[in-house]
């Protein structure tokens, strides 16, 4: 089945959060079928840890005026690959090098 309309609206919202502070590489994956759980994923790259932190931010404040809180987060200190889970859609915000290599 694949991903509902509801998680392709928040995926947008988090691809123009992403872009709003330059993150780079944005991509979404419907994942509804092989996981089941969610929706959807959207990778997106940040420049170095300052930048993957502001763009964490950026998604959780966006998500959050279109009404939807984050359930868990994960990685904020470190800045290197920050997960934002919102239910439907599971953001990830890589530190470049951490994206290489994942």
């Amino acid at each position: 089945m694949p991903a509902t309309t509801t998680a392709i609206d928040h995926v947008a919202i988090v691809a123009v959060a992403a872009d709003a502070k330059q993150g780079e590489d944005i991509v979404a994956l419907d994942v509804s079928g092989p996981i089941g759980i969610v929706d959807a994923f959207v990778m997106v790259t940040g420049r170095n840890e300052r930048n993957v932190q502001a763009i964490a931010d950026e998604i959780e404040d966006q998500m959050l005026a279109n009404g939807n809180r984050t359930l868990r987060r994960e990685g904020r200190d470190l800045g290197r690959w920050i997960l934002l889970d919102f239910g439907d859609v599971v953001a990830h915000v890589f530190h470049e090098e951490e994206r290489m290599f994942y």
